[in-house]
């Protein structure tokens, strides 16, 4: 199975502005912020667990901006490897926003104008903006409350910031370590061929790490760490198998 293109060149789509040389998109109704009204909840739902004193509208209004954290935070990760792409001179083709997040996109992902190590610095972009956020996000955190509303916010944004700038460097194709990886083994050398077959390997190796690294965190009753182990592990499996392809 061949992964769907986010965008291709022939569809119909509307051009709502531009990002660092690179078209904003929209697509028919898929720009609709879904993922947010989806967020929304869930998280004044966790900003009331413990907090038998929160009242319904402070339980909405920290889940808002929890909320506002963690997508701003994804989308300072995309709109930081458009400025990447910009700065190696090789613009994405389009920043698309799909239920109102957005995704990279490129035409051709294996485009031989573009060198190994142009391809490198454009997927290091997004990991490195979260990199940078980070001590900021740490840093208001030992300036907040124990208890407080801004502790959770402030958690949050540790949190995801984290996770952004680590499990996006994993060796799997679809996020930014894969094609790290493959493109510092064509610079070494390899075919492109070659180097997709060798992270195919390196996939399938990883899955079973991830799977045991799952199983500890589920065992541990982390279940929310143990689900998202899981979730890459399968991901890793599907492209090691070539069940998936980018």
């Amino acid at each position: 199975m061949k992964k769907p293109a986010a965008v291709r060149p022939a569809d119909e789509v509307t051009r709502v502005g531009r990002v660092f040389s690179t078209p904003l998109v929209v697509k028919g109704n898929t720009w609709l912020p879904l993922t947010e009204l989806a967020i929304w909840p869930v998280m004044a739902w966790l900003a009331g667990r413990g907090y038998s004193d929160r009242g319904r509208g402070a339980r909405l209004a920290i889940g808002a901006v929890t909320t506002a954290v963690i997508l701003g935070s994804e989308w300072c990760h995309n709109l930081a490897h458009a400025t990447a792409a910009m700065l190696v001179g090789k613009p994405m083709d389009a920043l698309r926003i799909v239920w109102g997040m957005p995704l990279v996109v490129y035409y051709d992902i294996g485009d031989q104008s573009v060198t190994p190590r142009q391809h490198i610095l454009r997927a290091l972009g997004g990991p490195l903006c979260n990199a940078l956020i980070l001590p900021l996000a740490l840093l208001s955190r030992a300036y907040t409350r124990q208890g407080s509303a801004w502790r959770d916010v402030a958690n949050v944004a540790v949190g995801m910031n984290a996770f952004l700038c680590t499990a996006s460097l994993l060796p799997i194709p679809g996020i930014d370590g894969g094609p790290i990886v493959k493109w510092w083994l064509v610079g070494r050398g390899h075919t492109p061929q070659r180097a997709d077959e060798t992270v195919k390997g390196v996939n399938r190796a990883l899955s079973g790490g991830l799977g045991v690294a799952a199983a500890v965190a589920l065992k541990r009753r982390r279940r929310f760490l143990g689900s998202i182990l899981a979730l890459f592990a399968g991901l890793a499996l599907a492209f090691g198998l070539g069940l998936i392809e980018e």
